[in-house]
């Protein structure tokens, strides 16, 4: 499949989307996607970000797979 199928069938599938919350996080993913995209991560800020996982980690500041699915079902 092209990109240019794969887009169209992307845009069929969204304008049957009814669910506001839907669009505005498909909006929102966009949205941080592009900010991505268009200024990437130096390595200094990437490391920093893995020094502040890891230390939430230690310190049981996470939210689990489970606890996510649960909130959002």
């Amino acid at each position: 499949m092209t990109i240019k199928e794969r887009k169209n069938e992307f845009i069929q599938k969204f304008l049957k989307i009814q669910n506001e919350d839907i669009i505005l996080r498909i909006e929102r993913f966009m949205e941080m996607e592009k900010r991505a995209v268009d200024s990437p991560m130096s390595k200094k800020e990437l490391n920093s970000r893995i020094d502040k996982s890891e230390e939430d980690f230690k310190n049981n500041n996470f939210t689990t797979q489970a606890e996510l699915l649960k909130k959002y079902q």
